[in-house]
């Protein structure tokens, strides 16, 4: 679930590394003797909307929608409203006497900041201090938490909660129990009250209500930096609010989006994708999310080595680039300084010098109309510097900016 835009722009998944592999509907269930892609509870309504579907973290998700596609889907988020459908992010429940208290003494925020009803961005991290997943944990009471995983780690998380939390508190991964439907855009607002939901509460804040009967969490949460809420529903009975939630935006060209536009609206915000810009070998501290750590706590999984990395400074840092010209980055690419790099073909030739680091997220911006990256980079790059990105055997270059590069939306009153 979606990384909430506090004080810079960033993480919530989903945020991870999935492979996005354009493909039809036969092939998503797989030939016999082969891995089946698990499928969203609203496939259907997919299907009938002209979707083509990607496999992402071992589900078959709508990427992106006949008659619009990426560019629209995009737009309309950031100028009216679209509708996601994000239930293949996990979902856990962690009760019992204690359970937040025992939460809290692995995951990386303070829940205790929060209050019974409010939401918090959170990390779960190796002993070594990278990043296993970023989630949304949802404060029900202290003897109850609701996480929001990214789809391939749901399993993982639970395991080691499962592990590190003491009798009488209970791990359930309830990853098939609930949908979960995003509406995001200036409009959001519009939608939920013509739908009969509750809106205008807090950032990060959710309430716990019933749309035509069926019960739903509607929490003040997104993905794409702009107002939104996302909606938690019963699995066999989210047909019924997906039906709701498209009739009730009818008026206000509510689009339905899909994954495609997802990462390219998380982008513009400078949200960390797990698996990319986070991961077992990238840190809260590389990745510039300390702001998601409770520094104060006096232990968490991985606290001893973020504690000693934020003290002796990291080795590499996420930077935030936009292209000057034409060039389009994609993950993997290299970094250079302007000054050193090199328009020749030959990148093994031996004047190319050594690298800065590497993107580890790049488009093209639909907003912006230029491409834009999130990149590992060594600490001493700075705001301001341009910097060399090898795209296709060019030096093309590109201006390290703050994030996010489109001014955030989320906490609009």
């Amino acid at each position: 679930m979606a990384p909430p835009a506090v004080r810079r722009a960033r993480p919530a998944g989903d945020h991870h590394r999935e492979e996005r592999t354009p493909m039809s509907d036969e092939q998503s269930t797989g030939p016999a003797g082969t891995a089946t892609l698990q499928r969203s509870p609203l496939h259907d309504r997919h299907v009938a909307l002209g979707a083509k579907f990607a496999a992402f973290g071992g589900w078959s998700m709508p990427l992106e929608y006949a008659g619009a596609g990426v560019l629209a889907e995009h737009t309309a988020v950031r100028t009216a409203v679209g509708i996601f459908d994000v239930s293949h992010l996990g979902k856990i429940d962690v009760r019992g006497p204690g359970a937040a208290e025992a939460v809290n003494a692995v995951l990386t925020a303070d829940l205790g900041r929060i209050a019974p009803g409010q939401a918090q961005y959170t990390l779960l991290c190796t002993p070594d201090g990278g990043v296993v997943d970023d989630m949304i944990a949802y404060l029900r009471s202290p003897d109850d938490v609701f996480l929001v995983p990214n789809a391939a780690n749901g399993a993982t998380v639970a395991a080691v909660l499962a592990e590190a939390v003491g009798d009488g508190v209970r791990v359930t991964d309830r990853h098939h129990d609930f949908a979960v439907l995003a509406v995001q855009g200036t409009l959001s607002d519009e939608v939920l009250r013509t739908a009969g939901l509750p809106v205008g509460h807090p950032y990060l804040s959710f309430v716990e209500t019933e749309l035509a009967g069926v019960p739903v969490i509607v929490c003040r949460t997104g993905y794409t930096g702009e107002r939104g809420y996302e909606l938690v529903a019963p699995s066999d009975r989210s047909h019924e609010v997906w039906d709701a939630l498209v009739a009730a935006g009818e008026p206000y060209g509510l689009q339905p989006a899909g994954l495609a536009a997802r990462d390219t609206l998380r982008t513009e915000m400078g949200y960390p994708l797990c698996g990319q810009d986070i991961g077992p070998d990238i840190t809260p501290v590389q990745a510039r999310l300390g702001w998601a750590v409770g520094w104060a706590k006096p232990a968490f999984r991985g606290h001893e080595a973020l504690r000693r990395e934020k003290e002796q400074g990291p080795q590499r840092t996420l930077r935030a680039l936009r292209a000057v010209r034409r060039g389009i980055p994609r993950p993997g690419m290299t970094v250079r300084r302007v000054a050193e790099a090199t328009a020749t073909e030959d990148t093994s030739a031996p004047d190319v010098p050594a690298e800065l680091g590497r993107v580890t997220s790049g488009t093209f911006s639909p907003t912006l109309k230029t491409g834009i990256a999130l990149a590992l980079v060594d600490p001493g790059v700075r705001i301001g510097e341009v910097v060399a990105v090898d795209v296709r055997s060019r030096a093309e270059q590109f201006e390290v900016v703050k994030p996010p590069f489109v001014a955030a939306g989320v906490r609009e009153p």
